[in-house]
């Protein structure tokens, strides 16, 4: 039986799980792969720490020892941040290496240059990790996009933003609390600034927009916003009215405009996005023919994000990956004005143009603080945030429905 060479780059919890899965489902690799597969090399930042791993295995923080294994298949990435990795998969790429990366920063910036180049050396590229986890979401828009055109998602894509939300909901604790629990369960780095003020949602938002369309949107264009102002009282305002604040990332492609947002958003009990717990990460994505469907699991962690590695080392290996579309430029993300549905919360009689669709107050501390579900456009909201800088305002996700169990209330 043939070897497949494989090297991984990187040996923390990601790198260290796709190493388990493949000593342990050794047998499984041989009979889907009908070749023995070798962990060849591992690329590590410190040679004196201690690690589980074959002695016979090359160790070393040198990179170009790693890609002076003889006859080496894959590279599989694992490394935070846009360099040194893009370096390292560039050299792979020349030395005729397929590779996988997880590493969604990195392909945000540099995924189209990565697939340019692999096509030239005639290798093949693939990210499914990169983007939530567990979750197939790329295989499963390439399926989709044979037939289908997608015209919106709306996702959770940070696991550690959307169990700091639920976790505030369930103990009724603060921001601060939450983030503190997060990591000492492991859910958030000792700078969470990543999760918490929306990058990391960003980064992968961007990824799929690339996928869809073969370019990707202007980043300055995108509205990208964080969880760290989301207090207590702001999520039993929400609950007062039958929703709950999700950190949301979300496209729509519409008449050949393109919008993307990242950011809290107030979703309903019929919302897809609802339901969606703890660390889990969700995908509603909606496609012209097929309508809407949900993808949900576990979008971070050691096993769930070293077997969607694994599922791409598999169809690499196979040849079965299908080569993205690639169109030069950028899409133009418009900010729309038109009229939509804001949840606003705060105290304030200053008029506006729109109309009140439901109010509420809850005692906060001693005081009242108000919140109203609003219907106006986005300029106006704006004139009405600049004179007023106590509201906080939410978004209410598209496909949320709105409270009716009060009368309705013009402005």
């Amino acid at each position: 039986m043939g070897k497949i060479k494989v090297a991984l780059l990187g040996f923390g919890t990601v790198g260290s799980g796709v190493y388990e899965i493949i000593q342990s489902y050794q047998e499984r690799l041989d009979i889907l792969l009908g070749k023995r597969v070798e962990v060849s090399g591992v690329l590590i930042h410190d040679e004196k720490k201690e690690r589980n791993i074959n002695p016979e295995i090359l160790v070393t923080s040198d990179i170009n020892q790693i890609l002076a294994i003889p006859d080496l298949d894959v590279v599989i990435e694992a490394i935070v941040g846009v360099e040194p990795g893009y370096t390292y998969l560039s050299k792979a790429i020349d030395k005729g290496c397929h590779i996988i990366t997880a590493n969604k920063e990195l392909f945000a910036h540099k995924g189209r240059e990565l697939k340019q180049r692999a096509s030239e050396n005639n290798v093949r590229v693939s990210y499914e990790a990169s983007v939530a986890g567990g979750i197939p979401i790329i295989g499963t828009l390439r399926q989709l996009l044979k037939v289908n055109s997608v015209v919106q998602i709306e996702a959770i894509l940070n696991g550690t933003s959307n169990f700091i939300l639920s976790d505030i909901r369930n103990t009724q604790s603060s921001f601060q609390d939450a983030l503190q629990s997060a990591q000492d369960k492991g859910y958030a780095e000792a700078d969470p600034s990543n999760d918490i003020d929306g990058h990391d949602a960003f980064y992968k938002i961007v990824i799929l927009s690339e996928l869809l369309f073969g370019q990707q949107p202007d980043w300055e264009s995108i509205t990208r916003k964080g969880i760290r102002d989301i207090a207590l009282n702001h999520i039993s305002l929400a609950e007062s009215f039958g929703f709950r604040i999700k950190h949301v990332a979300s496209l729509t492609y519409k008449n050949k405009n393109l919008k993307v947002e990242v950011g809290p958003k107030v979703v309903s009990e019929d919302h897809p996005l609802y339901s969606v717990e703890g660390v889990d990460n969700a995908i509603a994505l909606t496609g012209n023919l097929v309508g809407q469907l949900k993808l949900q699991g576990p979008g971070a962690g050691k096993f769930p994000t070293a077997s969607a590695i694994i599922e791409d080392f598999v169809t690499v290996i196979n040849g079965e990956q299908q080569s993205d579309p690639l169109k030069g430029g950028t899409l133009t993300s418009i900010s729309e004005d038109s009229t939509q549905t804001w949840f606003v919360i705060g105290n304030s009689d200053d008029p506006f143009e729109g109309v009140t669709l439901f109010e509420e107050s809850i005692s906060d501390q001693g005081k009242h603080v108000t919140a109203r579900l609003i219907k106006t456009n986005r300029s106006e909201l704006e004139r009405l945030t600049l004179k007023n800088s106590d509201l906080v305002v939410y978004p209410v996700a598209s496909s949320s429905s709105l409270p009716i169990r009060k009368a309705v209330v013009t402005a």
